[in-house]
């Protein structure tokens, strides 16, 4: 992470200043996913010329994050999405999460702890659904995965290493099955083809004939998968 400074108004932005060699002029971008607003600045650019330049654009800024969805803690009274459907977050007498109808129990005991509890169970949750649709897709194309890992990403859904292993966020136990299941096929695929080429996307039709629907619910959707905060 670069540089922090604040530009000042109502209300102050927070700014990243990012240089980079590569860079040509000043930019700015503020993300869909987290509300971070990041300055870059090509070699040679100043600091106080960076902030001058935020300055000109805070209207831009602001317009911007307002319209990023709001931030919600999952707490009991509230929803969370599973699966693609939304349950209701109750309180129960239990010590674990239960999954339900149309609700999520967790224990009443503790409720600070409720976010982080709901964080464990969709990772579990995402580890054994994605564990079972690696094989799956693996098993189709011919190919052998290596070791499968679950982090909170905020630029990408998944990932694959020229060995094979896996990424993918644990957020994806919150989307509908078949999308799960497309980012599963997403990545194995990447184990023959690593690159977005008609060759990758091929494979990815081979093993996934209807992934098209999937993706494009997951580029419609994505900034709602991660306007909840687990506090993890």
């Amino acid at each position: 992470m670069g540089e922090q400074i604040i530009l000042p108004g109502d209300p102050p932005i927070a700014l990243e200043l990012r240089p980079s060699a590569r860079a040509r002029q000043l930019s700015l971008r503020v993300s869909r996913l987290d509300g971070r607003v990041t300055l870059t600045l090509p070699h040679g650019a100043s600091r106080r010329h960076a902030l001058a330049f935020a300055e000109t654009r805070a209207g831009w800024i602001r317009r911007h994050l307002a319209q990023r969805p709001d931030m919600a803690v999952p707490m009991p009274g509230g929803t969370l999405p599973f699966r693609g459907a939304e349950h209701e977050i109750v309180a129960g007498p239990g010590r674990a999460v239960r999954l339900g109808p149309g609700r999520i129990e967790v224990p009443a005991r503790d409720p600070d702890r409720t976010p982080a509890r709901l964080a464990a169970f969709l990772k579990t949750e995402a580890r054994g659904a994605l564990a079972l649709a690696v094989d799956r897709h693996a098993a189709r194309l011919g190919v052998s995965p290596g070791k499968l890992t679950l982090r909170d990403t905020r630029s990408r859904w998944g990932s694959c290493t020229h060995r094979g292993d896996l990424m993918f966020s644990w957020r994806l136990a919150m989307a509908p099955e078949a999308v799960l299941d497309y980012v599963a096929a997403h990545e194995v695929a990447h184990i023959i083809e690593m690159n977005h080429s008609p060759a990758y996307w091929a494979q990815v039709a081979r093993t996934f004939p209807g992934y098209k629907a999937p993706r494009k619910w997951l580029k419609d959707n994505a900034e709602a998968l991660h306007r909840y905060r687990f506090g993890d």
